[in-house]
């Protein structure tokens, strides 16, 4: 996750961030009927540190995520509040569950699993999985580091594929300190998300992106099991953004060109 890649980045958190802002956006529902956890406010759980996704930088919290949770709260004449929450209980379910926040937007892969527990808008990235290494070690795929240490982040979709590949991984809480601890040699090799992976190659030229695994994972946002008019207004409002052009210059912002056309969910798009 590429664009603005500053490496103390990865290592940044915030127990509680307000990024962002009110507007007035062309809504199709009112506020009103949205049942919000707070008055005037769009709740968003988001595990930051996840850089290109969610990351402090300079005090303030931002990402391609957190663009896309200022439209909609635009869209819904809403400010934005984004909270610091741990994955597990973002992909659990949990967050939205107890009312913590109105909606998780944090680089969630939509899984039948997760979609029994959580109601999930449309895709709104492609995000395959990749291996990321030292130059210097020379690895060519998962088989070469079967008995080295790996790093994962906990509860993702990275951390059960290494695991089905015969690795026992090491596992790090935030994909941040995955990241950093492969960018310290505290592991050898790293499996996430390509978003994620191309980030840390791109902020530390003595990474490489070894391979990739196309496992047609796809990224959305979620609400609470059956909250959907809080979903259809996202659809819509991604819907907006693909035909005017406000999607493809948030991807390729926040991505690069490099793997810009095989994360986009763009028509004609790779991936």
């Amino acid at each position: 996750m590429k664009k603005a890649l500053s490496i103390t980045a990865f290592a940044a958190a915030a127990s509680f961030v307000l990024a962002g802002c009110g507007g007035g956006g062309d809504s199709t529902a009112e506020a009103g009927d949205l049942d919000l956890v707070q008055s005037g406010k769009l709740t968003v759980c988001s595990d930051i540190p996840y850089e290109p996704f969610e990351f402090v930088k300079d005090g303030k919290t931002v990402g391609f995520d957190i663009d896309l949770a200022d439209k909609l709260a635009e869209r819904l004449e809403l400010e934005t509040e984004v909270l610091t929450t741990p994955f597990e209980g973002i992909q659990s379910g949990t967050s939205l569950d107890t009312g913590k926040c109105d909606i998780a937007i944090s680089g969630i892969s939509i899984t039948d699993d997760r979609k029994t527990k959580m109601e999930f808008t449309d895709p709104y990235l492609n995000d395959n999985l990749g291996l990321a290494a030292a130059k210097s070690d020379g690895f060519k795929s998962l088989d070469d580091v079967k008995d080295k240490k790996v790093g994962v982040q906990a509860a993702t979709t990275g951390e059960t594929y290494a695991k089905d590949k015969g690795i026992s991984p090491v596992q790090y809480e935030t994909g941040g300190m995955m990241t950093q601890a492969l960018m310290a040699g505290k592991v050898d090799a790293a499996v996430g998300n390509i978003s994620v992976i191309s980030a840390a190659t791109k902020a530390d030229d003595k990474l490489e992106l070894v391979e990739t695994y196309d496992t047609g994972e796809q990224l959305g946002a979620a609400a609470k099991k059956d909250n959907t008019k809080l979903t259809e207004e996202f659809n819509s409002m991604l819907k907006e953004m693909l035909e005017n052009g406000e999607y493809d210059e948030l991807v390729q912002q926040w991505f690069g060109d490099e793997v810009a056309e095989s994360l986009s969910v763009a028509e004609g798009s790779e991936g």
